[in-house]
């Protein structure tokens, strides 16, 4: 790392997810002081333990909702590391999550617009905000970052995170593009982690990302890894697709179905897209 980053304070929100948490780890080992703006109030105490043991660390109870708190946290800091995070009470996606989504990345960019000591932005959307079309509008096998995900397709198969994560990334870089906002965005595969589990709304529609090909999945150290990357090089910019994994052999449809379903089927419910399985 440059010397000019060693001492450089960044923000993490929301801190108390999977990949947030990670993210504070990481970003402390590598020097940095890092605002942990917290959304789940419950994992407050466990940050507030952790501040205490180490005085490069900040925590933020924030609301992707209160642009107050969203302000505070990100007082000071030169970067923002964001992602959004399920709220407790309403752990799946739907319309209703859709729309908070949306909402608190305008909040979030705004705030960021409106913090003088911003300089970067690492938004943490979803491969699928690109990968769901209609195939027989498009030619699968082009498939990359320039991509966006088909709005009425998602809403048409009931592809609540694919809709949710295409919109959410869509506010955020208008906003980023018309208030001069420097924001790159991270589009990662399905994150793999040892409490995965068939209910992830990431797996709404598996059997038709395998077998368009476009079945990706990335491990945490690697995503931790990449967020971190495109934060600290200059030149990076626009959208980057975030995978180390391909599941494109029935090998690896196999592996994956034992680890969320160890007593079923490999194409057992869980697999079918909801709504319809065909696109004729």
């Amino acid at each position: 790392m440059a010397p000019a980053l060693l001492n450089q304070t960044v923000c993490v929100m929301d801190a108390s997810g999977r990949l947030g948490s990670a993210l504070v780890h990481r970003l402390l080992q590598r020097g940095y002081a890092v605002h942990a703006a917290v959304h789940n109030h419950d994992e407050l105490q466990s940050f507030k333990r952790l501040s205490s043991e180490n005085k490069k660390l900040r925590v933020f109870g924030s609301d992707p909702l209160d642009y107050h708190s969203l302000m505070e946290a990100l007082k000071g800091c030169c970067g923002l590391f964001y992602s959004f995070e399920l709220p407790s009470d309403n752990p799946t996606y739907d319309e209703f999550v859709g729309e908070l989504e949306v909402r608190a990345a305008h909040n979030v960019l705004e705030a960021c617009a409106q913090t003088d000591t911003i300089d970067k932005v690492v938004f943490t959307s979803s491969a699928t905000a690109v990968i769901w079309r209609d195939q027989h509008n498009s030619v699968r096998s082009d498939v990359n970052e320039r991509n966006w995900s088909d709005i009425n397709f998602c809403k048409k198969f009931k592809l609540w995170h694919g809709l949710s994560k295409t919109v959410a990334e869509k506010t955020a870089w208008a906003l980023a593009m018309d208030r001069g906002v420097n924001m790159v965005s991270i589009n990662a595969g399905l994150l793999m982690h040892p409490n995965l589990s068939i209910k992830d709304p990431y797996l709404l529609g598996a059997a038709e990302m395998f077998k368009d090909g476009v079945f990706v999945a990335v491990d945490l150290g690697f995503l931790v890894d990449a967020h971190i990357c495109v934060f600290e090089d200059s030149s990076s910019y626009g959208r980057y697709l975030c995978f180390n994994r391909v599941l494109n052999c029935s090998k690896d449809v196999v592996k994956l179905s034992s680890m969320l379903l160890p007593s079923s089927s490999p194409l057992g419910a869980g697999w079918r897209m909801r709504g319809s399985t065909s696109r004729k």
